[in-house]
């Protein structure tokens, strides 16, 4: 990746969970800065955990994307951020598998792992990490609308 990143679109992702597993909520917000367009989007399911709405958040996000583009994905999650920064290309090396304790083990949430696999193809993208609940005004609104989402299971 080029020194000088210039991002087109920015993604702003979260996921939440109420127990883990549990109900849980994805949200995400598009931003596209030179026409100042913001999408926002969100989600929820019965019975999951945080990480795999941490990861559909991405999925989503990154599905709504039209072409291909420089995208900054900004997320809470250290989970999603080296998974896809550092852990992948191991996983996919080792047939979605990670080592641990001397083994190969299946990687959690690999479902999820190989959409966004297919979907990463399609960018240039800079992973970002932001603090969760820091007053980060995209991530806070995420949350928001992830929990939302959830509650309206109930």
């Amino acid at each position: 990746m080029p020194d000088k990143f210039e991002p087109e679109v920015l993604l702003f992702t979260d996921g939440a969970c109420s127990g883990n597993p549990g109900p849980g909520g994805w949200a995400y917000i598009l931003k596209h800065p030179a026409t100042g367009k913001v999408m926002e989007k969100w989600g929820a399911e019965r019975e999951t955990t945080n990480n795999r709405m941490e990861l559909q958040a991405a999925i989503e996000g990154l599905s709504a994307l039209k072409r291909p583009c420089a995208v900054e994905l900004f997320t809470d999650s250290e989970y999603v951020r080296k998974g896809l920064s550092e852990w992948m290309a191991g996983w996919k090396r080792n047939g979605w598998q990670k080592r641990e304790k001397g083994s190969l083990k299946p990687v959690k949430n690999a479902d999820l792992w190989q959409q966004l696999d297919e979907l990463v193809v399609n960018h240039q993208i800079k992973y970002t990490r932001v603090a969760g609940h820091s007053g980060h005004p995209e991530n806070d609104r995420c949350d928001e609308l992830a929990v939302a989402a959830y509650q309206q299971l109930r």
